[in-house]
């Protein structure tokens, strides 16, 4: 797919996308921004609540993950759903009921001013890496299909990126993320059914033969209860999924404000479960697509690529399909990688105004002067963060992703896990040192498990003993007089 056209490909869908933005940010003001005036219908919110669980890295890193770890994501996936239902009914009530623009202010109200500004700078720490990852997976591939042909550096590839990111949430924040998520997955279903479909055909499957070509395959493999030590093992992949999700979607600045913009809570526990439940069957569509991949790859004699994330750009928009394959995939990953950077954008906007600088006493003029300041700072420190994270990568980008996410948002699980479930109080000036704490013994832990536990190796649950440590140390910091 030559450069060309995977330039007019991306103008159209930002020509689409800043239409739809403009026109949804009409009238917007800060409440508009922050939580979308809490007036948007669940259902809308819970379609686009599918794309916005789904990121270029989804788009990208699931096909080619089959390799290797076969359909175990599912495993991870059930634990998904389950952690939603826990949101749904136990956090988004809490929410609604004490009003809150940023879910940190529940630490302020719970524990004081020290656990308030921890949770707000895990947060920043936690979203603005995982955001950088994301976008970078997306910059790494438009600089292999368009700026490194037109012979441009990969700098000027994050500038503009970033900065297309910033001119289409600047004004309407939340409201606009929304219907922008709406657009973002009819893109994802549209390309990815699309892309399913013609690969089959030039298999020469029907949709019978491909349910059994992909059911005989050995990496359609979902469950793993053999080896309490791979990483893969179901209990594990599981027990993750669940306290992955109620940390990144529960406890999260970005996720929860769009689960916030509907009318009430009963509205939002309905976009909760519908779009967790329909979650499940999406990512089953990335797996499904990872297997032709590399069933086409094998028929055609086109070796693996180095990384398995470079496995569905190298075929979908080389000369093997017609060029409606190279469109759909670039509709999509643009749709899946803007978006969530953009909402990633917004949420860091709304919690470093409120949480950091509490902005939020203050008139609506003086408001909006400091989220607009404060929302160009926030690409500033993004595209440095994705500069700098090319330096340094050197692992699957969704691996990344979720081990970023056991360090940082563990000490944000165990803060509200402990006010949640227990009634005490707690010396609020030492918290900052626990959250540090944790997330430095999770690393000696993960260092020295196969030594210490007989070859075991953790995963993605390392955000439990996280949460754990956090929780601890809180119960070392109880106030002796209640």
């Amino acid at each position: 797919m030559s450069p060309l056209a995977v330039i007019v490909t991306m103008l159209a869908y930002f020509a689409l996308l800043f239409t739809i933005s403009y026109f949804a940010a009409r009238k917007a003001d800060n409440a508009s921004f922050f939580t979308g005036n809490r007036k948007q219908p669940w259902y809308v919110v819970a379609f686009a609540m599918i794309g916005a669980s789904i990121s270029g890295v989804t788009y990208v890193s699931v096909p080619g993950m089959v390799a290797t770890s076969g359909f175990s994501y599912l495993q991870m996936v059930l634990g998904f759903v389950a952690g939603q239902f826990i949101i749904a009914f136990i956090l988004v009530p809490l929410f609604y009921r004490m009003n809150l623009v940023s879910i940190y202010e529940y630490l302020n109200n719970r524990f004081g001013f020290s656990s308030y500004r921890t949770g707000a700078w895990f947060f920043f720490i936690s979203k603005m890496l995982g955001a950088s990852v994301r976008l970078f997976l997306v910059c790494l591939i438009l600089q292999l299909l368009v700026f490194e042909p037109c012979k441009l550096p990969f700098i000027l590839n994050v500038v503009i990126t970033v900065a297309i990111v910033w001119l289409y949430t600047v004004r309407g924040g939340v409201k606009s993320l929304i219907w922008t998520d709406t657009l973002k997955t009819t893109c994802l279903l549209v390309s990815v059914i699309l892309c399913i479909y013609f690969i089959s055909s030039r298999l020469d499957m029907g949709l019978l033969q491909s349910i059994r070509s992909i059911g005989e395959n050995d990496m359609s493999r979902l469950f793993y209860f053999d080896d309490y030590n791979d990483k893969r093992f179901f209990f594990k992949q599981f027990l993750a999924g669940v306290f992955t999700v109620i940390a990144m979607t529960g406890l999260d600045q970005d996720m929860m404000q769009r689960n916030l913009s509907c009318k009430n809570f009963k509205d939002s526990q309905k976009n909760m479960i519908t779009s967790g439940v329909l979650q499940f069957f999406i990512i089953a569509l990335f797996l499904i697509l990872g297997v032709l991949l590399y069933s086409f790859a094998a028929s055609q004699g086109i070796g693996s690529p180095s990384k398995s994330d470079e496995l569905f750009p190298m075929i979908a928009t080389g000369h093997y399909f017609p060029m409606i394959v190279g469109i759909l995939f670039v509709v999509g990953l643009t749709a899946s990688a803007y978006s969530a950077a953009g909402s990633a954008l917004t949420s860091l906007t709304t919690s470093f105004t409120i949480d950091i600088l509490e902005a939020k006493d203050k008139t609506e003029t003086e408001i909006k002067k400091i989220r607009t300041k404060v929302h160009v700072g926030m690409a500033f420190v993004m595209a440095v963060t994705i500069f700098v994270f090319d330096l340094l990568n050197n692992t699957s980008v969704i691996d990344a992703v979720y081990i970023l996410a056991s360090y940082t948002y563990g000490p944000i699980l165990g803060l509200f896990a402990f006010g949640i479930f227990t009634k005490w109080h707690v010396c609020d000036r030492y918290i900052p040192v626990v959250a540090i704490l944790s997330p430095a013994l999770c690393f000696i832990l993960q260092r020295n498990s196969e030594r210490w536990f007989g070859g075991y190796q953790f995963s993605y649950e390392l955000l439990l003993f996280n949460a754990l440590f956090t929780f601890i140390g809180l119960c070392l910091l109880v106030k002796r007089k209640q």
